[in-house]
Formats: C-alpha cells, structure tokens, sequence
C-alpha cells in the first residue's frame, strides 16, 4: 500500500476509464498517463446496479500498458467473491460499497490480505455518518456525487455537505492523514472548485478529461487545487 501513502499534496485525478473511447482503451490510457495520479475502473454485474462493465482479464490485459495504479471500484453484488481475481489482474486499490452490508468488511479484509489499499464507497442515500466503524480498516471513503451506474448526471448538489461531514468525522476520529476522501460522478469544471473547498483529496473525472482539447491544461489546473485543510487549519476557512 506504498503508492497510497506517498502522493503529493495536490488534488487527485482518479481518472475514469468509462469515459474513454472503448475501443482504443490502450491508447487512451496512453494519452492520459503522463498526467494520471490513477486510473479508475469501474465493475458492475448488472445486478448492483444495472450494466456491465470492466472483468478481471480485461484488467490484466491492461495492466501491462502503465505503470499508473488502477483503483477497482466494486459495484457489484458478493464483492468478496471478486476480490482475489481484480487483485491478481492487477489492482492497486480496490473500493467496496457500504451497501454490501457485513460482506463489506469481509471484502476489506481481503483486499489487505492481497497487499492492496482498500476503499469504502457511499451511494447518494447512504449517511456519512456509517464509515465510523470502517475508518481503521480503509485508506479511502469515496462519495457518490450521482446515482449509480449512470454516465453524465449532474452532480447531486448535497455531495458539497456529505463531503464536509466525512471530513470532520475523519478529523474528530484522528484519521486525518490516513483517509482519504473521493468524490465520482458530477465532476464538472464548476464542480470541482466546490468540491475541493468542502474536503475532497481525491476526485474522478472521466469527460472532464477525454474531452479536453488540451489534456496537459486541464491536468495542470486540476493539480493545481491543495490537500484540503489540516488538523490545525480545521475551523477556519481554508482556500483550494
């Protein structure tokens, strides 16, 4: 879990491979590596939530294009039954959702015995306040910014508060440091301002990105965004 301890205090770009031209999937991670922090991939099983996306020997297959960190984000039904195939594909960082109820911390369990760093994600009605017992076995509490499985929603407009309570939880709790903090889905160039004031370290953007006449513009604005406060900048206004 090295990677996840050692970045640098800029805002990250958990680039969503979704959003990318299916077809060209190497050459658009190509396009995107020079200015990455990870590359995001989505699952789905079409039962957690409706769709199919990304399978474990796709993974694989990618993998050996980049040497960027892939972070796996389980939306699927029995994510412990999933675990060890993504880890060996090649994942970096594996995301669980709230969701699956008690199989969440056995998925946890798993993915840190696989060596790997281990997220926990929250949909749009799930309370904040639920990651408390989650918050010594995760390096990351990713937010639903919209509905799940669903491409090109705006972004839910209480993500800005849910991000704000995450962030005192983790301050109040003394994890500051060790937890991160991610919002997917909504991330627009409005968006991404708001949401780094009210506490994200780490967002992930898909068209935002793709998009972009110039890619390097766009990541260097991004980058440009600070870690959100410190323990002892908590309570004062803070600018991103």
């Amino acid at each position: 879990m090295h990677f996840w301890t050692s970045w640098p205090e800029h805002l990250l770009a958990d680039v969503s491979l979704w959003s990318a031209d299916l077809a060209m999937l190497g050459a658009e991670m190509k396009r995107m590596e020079p200015y990455t922090d990870l590359f995001h991939l989505d699952v789905a099983d079409a039962h957690f939530v409706p769709g199919l996306l990304f399978f474990p020997d796709l993974i694989a297959a990618l993998r050996p294009w980049t040497d960027v960190p892939f972070h796996v984000h389980l939306m699927t039904e029995h994510p412990a039954g999933h675990v060890g195939a993504f880890a060996e594909a090649g994942a970096n960082l594996i995301t669980v959702h709230y969701e699956n109820g008690a199989e969440a911390s056995t998925a946890i369990e798993q993915i840190h015995r696989s060596g790997l760093a281990a997220g926990l994600a929250l949909q749009l009605e799930t309370p904040p306040e639920v990651i408390v017992p989650y918050l010594a076995e995760v390096q990351l509490i990713l937010l639903m910014g919209t509905p799940l499985g669903v491409k090109g929603q705006s972004l839910d407009l209480n993500t800005y508060r849910r991000e704000q309570t995450v962030r005192q939880i983790i301050h109040e709790y003394g994890y500051e440091g060790q937890v991160k903090i991610g919002v997917d889905g909504g991330i627009r160039e409005q968006t991404v301002p708001l949401l780094c004031h009210a506490g994200a370290d780490l967002i992930v953007p898909g068209s935002l990105v793709f998009k972009s006449d110039h890619p390097a513009q766009t990541f260097q604005w991004l980058h440009a965004f600070s870690a959100p406060p410190t323990r002892q900048e908590m309570g004062r206004d803070s600018s991103c």
